[in-house]
């Protein structure tokens, strides 16, 4: 089962080394880790998506709390939360693939953030499967280059990750 992991983590060189260093020891996959500095510029944020069982979640998240960085530990989806990822993604628009491509981006709720005479960049918010559906919905011969962030997730209501 898929999980999203939300760590409270102090911001010292290293400490995301650590964390990464935990998983790899242990044979577990990271499928997609973002990390920022939070509002206290003293601690960042890490999401980290994984898969496992309840069992093996549960020991990840004994094994986080154990690390001296670490600050506190929470199992999003244990809970109401939200997730967003962002996706660049460069896309021949030349001809009657410029139209097209607009229309797409206007479908999708995407923006476009950069025109050059043979190309936009579009920006896309959402969960995996929007922009998964967006790639699957567009040629994929006019896809010059994809980048994605990961997920980022937050609690639903007045629930808070703080220290």
């Amino acid at each position: 089962m898929r999980h999203i992991i939300s760590v409270l983590l102090e911001n010292e060189s290293g400490a995301l080394s650590r964390v990464a260093g935990l998983f790899s020891a242990r044979g577990y996959n990271i499928e997609t880790l973002t990390v920022a500095p939070t509002e206290d510029r003293s601690l960042s944020r890490l999401t980290i998506v994984t898969s496992g069982s309840d069992e093996i979640i549960e020991q990840i998240t004994k094994q986080l709390n154990k690390l001296i960085d670490v600050v506190k530990v929470v199992d999003l989806s244990e809970a109401a939360h939200i997730e967003r990822e962002l996706m660049l993604i460069k896309v021949r628009a030349s001809g009657k693939d410029r139209e097209e491509m607009k229309r797409m981006a206007d479908i999708y709720r995407g923006r476009i953030i950069d025109v050059t005479d043979a190309t936009y960049v579009i920006e896309l918010t959402g969960n995996g499967s929007k922009l998964d559906s967006f790639i699957q919905a567009i040629d994929g011969g006019l896809i010059l280059e994809t980048v994605r962030t990961g997920i980022s997730g937050i609690g639903r209501g007045d629930w808070v990750l703080k220290v």
